[in-house]
């Protein structure tokens, strides 16, 4: 399945993309993560639990970020595994200056979800990977906020 989007935060472009690419930044925004760790550079293992309709459960898995280009882009891979079956997801995210302290950011991905999980929630992935993608956001831009 497709996702995209775009989200304006009231911040500079530099200090933007330093928090999107802040790991302890990620598990504090993310919904549903409950530890992030580094393996090695770029690259991280999370444990997270997702809900989606009836069926609840938490993942194991893997995050890759490639492709960084500070402060305008990167591209990320994720997948994970558990009880409900499995997801896979690539993405890329995009920062554009609106003016000194605006940044508008897109994201474009695909998501792919397998084994019990993908029957009841491939209906409803759109809907709440937007209210994930809108919660993470939101958060990043209280943060930001909160710390200038």
């Amino acid at each position: 399945m497709k996702i995209s989007g775009s989200y304006t935060i009231r911040a500079a472009r530099d200090a933007v993309f330093a928090r999107l690419t802040d790991p302890q930044a990620i598990a504090s925004c993310l919904p549903g993560v409950e530890n992030l760790n580094q393996v090695a550079p770029d690259q991280y293992e999370m444990a997270m639990t997702v809900a989606i309709g009836p069926v609840k459960g938490t993942f194991q898995g893997k995050v890759q970020l490639a492709d960084i280009n500070p402060p305008e882009s990167y591209r990320m891979a994720v997948e994970g595994q558990g009880k409900p079956g499995f997801a896979r997801g690539v993405g890329s995210v995009q920062l554009r200056v609106i003016d000194d302290q605006t940044t508008e950011i897109t994201y474009e991905g695909d998501v792919e979800l397998g084994g019990p999980f993908a029957g009841v929630a491939q209906r409803m992935l759109g809907g709440v990977a937007k209210r994930m993608i809108e919660q993470f956001f939101a958060c990043i831009e209280r943060q930001m906020s909160a710390s200038s």
